[in-house]
């Protein structure tokens, strides 16, 4: 053999760029075809070797005795016999034959390696999981735990050298594997949970296998461990998004979310905003945080975490941190001891730790009532909008934020026929570039002045259909005056035929009669069947008081004479 041996096309831990790696007695090492860091590993902490076929060929899987794992990957199968040599005389390690179950099963048996969780159907493992790709677990129901798996540049870095890392970063394409499930019923122990023979546990305490597979899970994954000691924790935090109640430990370059189900740790780097939101009751303020990439709940992604607290809760804190780190590191930014509200504790310490700006509403804006939030909805879900300096904010579910610069136009609108329609009014912003629309329906009318000057003072382009609908109903209105004002000057000089004469001649004969009139005639009716002269005599009376009775009398047609 010679003193070094070359392969050319090899990709170092799934990187998308091949290279070329290198064997020598001393180690290896491995450099990008462009051009690069170049990764070495020193033969003194090489502990084992693998052989199996893998994405682009075969691979060699090297177990480092620091728990670390390097993949490489892209050799052909005549390689093995010279890769064989190759650690068995300069590394004194057997390279590994080792074949996977290509069944298609998806139920078998999940063991806790040194570097890796293995996941076996009939002796035989289907896959593997690196733990340094584990970035998150969470119980997801009674039998049932999610894995988390590091997203692009956020993966762990496995090697020396920060080549590995870079190898990560690479592999950060449109699809990426970011959750597993798995269903783990029944009870267990924890020597047969890690592989160990179950009839040498037979005094250990069984417990449940999920349990024990996350509490393992994590212990090996390191996820719940971090850089140093927690410098300050906040207990039983209220969260609006994503509900719950959480703890919050803060670390150097990290804080942590633990709840009762879920369990979160958070780079300081993922935060991208940070906004400081007084609610309207006056009892209460939010913090709300911006992630990018957001945080997951199964297929719920969250790119905001809302946290609620009292605004006359008071907390006394000292930080866990050392008088010399706080001047070198955190000088103007921190504080030892902290006697304040809680909301303003928990700014104060995020704004120091992670080194970012505080977004508050802005001062050119209050409502009718001088209150900076607007009491809104956005479909079903209500909430309140906040007027930042630079953008919109809605909380807390959904949480929306929509810059200004992403804004084309604002539009005031009211829904027709509603019963609040003359109450309440609806904004609609549109974004530019087609981004869509975001709609915040029920907000006070008394709040339109104040939000149209604000928007135009941000130079938004505003559109009020709302005092258009007015104009045009007003428009509207005045026509319709004038039209029936018209018909009131034309009404009474207007020929209406025999309306007018009729409603006259009944006038006139209801003024004429009387009681008295009406009893005489029943009087004349009742005495009709007397004699001539009779008839005569009370024809002669009623005469005199009503003309219009005798001539009824001469139209009275005359009985006919029998003939014999």
């Amino acid at each position: 053999m010679s003193a070094i041996e070359s392969f050319d096309n090899i990709h170092l831990d799934l990187s998308k760029e091949g290279g070329k790696c290198r064997f020598a007695e001393t180690g290896l090492g491995w450099k990008p075809a462009s051009g690069g860091d170049t990764f070495t590993l020193d033969q003194s902490n090489i502990g084992g070797a693998q052989w199996s076929r893998a994405a682009k060929g075969y691979e060699v899987k090297i177990l480092q005795r620091n728990s670390g794992l390097i993949q490489l990957d892209g050799f052909q199968q005549e390689d093995y016999e010279r890769l064989n040599k190759i650690f068995k005389n300069w590394y004194s390690t057997n390279l590994e034959n080792k074949e996977h179950s290509l069944r298609g099963w998806n139920w078998g048996k999940a063991e806790f390696g040194k570097a890796e969780l293995t996941f076996n159907v009939q002796n035989r493992p289907a896959f593997e999981i690196p733990y340094s790709e584990i970035s998150n677990t969470n119980l997801a129901g009674r039998n049932e735990i999610a894995v988390e798996f590091a997203v692009g540049d956020g993966a762990k870095t496995n090697g020396q050298n920060g080549a590995s890392e870079k190898g990560k970063k690479a592999t950060a394409g449109k699809d990426q594997l970011v959750e597993m499930r798995f269903y783990i019923p029944g009870t267990t122990t924890r020597k047969e949970a890690e592989g160990g023979d179950a009839a040498s546990d037979a005094d250990e305490e069984e417990k449940n296998a999920v349990t024990l597979f996350y509490d393992t899970l994590i212990e090996k994954a390191e996820i719940g461990e971090t850089a140093g000691d927690t410098i300050a924790t906040f207990l039983d935090v209220l969260h609006l998004t994503p509900r719950g109640r959480f703890d919050i430990d803060m670390y150097d370059s990290s804080f942590r979310l633990r709840g009762k189900t879920y369990d979160y740790k958070i780079q300081y780097d993922a935060i991208k905003k940070f906004m400081v939101l007084p609610k309207p009751d006056d009892m209460h303020c939010m913090l709300c945080i911006g992630l990018d990439p957001p945080l997951r709940q199964g297929q719920t992604r969250y790119p905001f975490v809302v946290m609620q607290f009292k605004s006359d809760e008071e907390v006394t804190l000292d930080l866990n941190i050392s008088e010399e780190q706080l001047q070198s590191k955190y000088k103007d930014k921190l504080q030892s001891h902290y006697e304040q509200p809680l909301h303003q504790v928990v700014t104060y310490i995020f704004k120091g730790l992670a080194n970012k700006k505080i977004a508050s509403p802005a001062k050119d804006f209050t409502t009718h009532r001088n209150q900076y939030g607007i009491k809104c909805s956005i479909k079903a879900s209500e909430g309140f909008l906040y007027c930042l300096e630079k953008a919109f904010m809605f909380v807390p579910k959904p949480a929306t934020y929509i810059s200004y610069e992403q804004t084309q136009s604002v539009t005031f609108s009211r829904v027709g026929g509603a019963v609040s329609a003359l109450s309440t009014f609806d904004i609609t912003v549109l974004l530019k570039n087609g981004a869509g629309s975001s709609q915040f329906s029920n907000i006070n009318r008394e709040d339109l002045k104040a939000l149209e000057g604000f928007f135009k003072l941000k130079g938004l382009r505003v559109k009020n259909e709302i005092d258009e609908d007015a104009n045009l109903l007003a428009a509207a209105m005045r026509d319709q005056d004038m039209e029936s004002s018209e018909e009131e000057a034309v009404g009474p000089k207007a020929d209406r035929g025999s309306a007018d004469e009729d409603e006259e001649s009944v006038d006139e004969d209801f003024q004429a009669e009387s009681d008295s009139d009406v009893a005489e005639e029943f009087d004349s009716d009742h005495e009709s069947s007397g004699s001539g002269s009779d008839e005569s005599g009370v024809d002669n009376e009623v005469e005199s008081e009503d003309e219009a009775e005798p001539e009824e009398e001469e139209e009275r047609p005359k009985k006919k004479k029998k003939t014999g």
